[in-house]
């Protein structure tokens, strides 16, 4: 398995850092850091060893990381996704990513149900969809 963008977006999201401040900090164009996540340009082994580096994690993890969880989005019957990652502000709200709120008609005033198990985590779960 070869270099996979979407690692480098969900790490580069996870740290609240810009495609521009990435590409600074590593010295490469914002350009190429885009190429990059969309998958159609390489980083070279330099900076995949600077984007790691930066990241504080392995080439290895940068490069598979999240390997596994891309399998559950591609089940056999194609209804398991995964949308990336979101922050929690300081009044302990989310965004969920528009592709989850398009797949799932979710709109404002939807009523989700917050599930939680200290070991495995939190789950949403769509009650109803509110007529409005």
């Amino acid at each position: 398995m070869g270099f996979d963008g979407n690692n480098l977006k969900l790490y580069r999201k996870k740290l609240g850092y810009t495609q521009e401040q990435i590409a600074e900090l590593i010295g490469v164009s914002r350009q190429a850091l885009a190429k990059w996540e969309r998958g159609e340009s390489l980083p070279d082994i330099d900076n995949v060893i600077a984007l790691a580096d930066l990241f504080d994690v392995s080439v290895d993890s940068l490069v598979r990381n999240f390997a596994s969880l891309h399998k559950l989005q591609k089940s056999d019957d194609d209804k398991r996704h995964i949308f990336g990652i979101t922050r929690v502000n300081s009044k302990g709200q989310i965004t969920l990513p528009k592709k989850c709120r398009e797949i799932f008609g979710l709109k404002a005033g939807n009523s989700l149900l917050v599930l939680g198990d200290e070991d495995k985590g939190i789950a949403l779960i769509s009650v109803f969809a509110d007529k409005n």
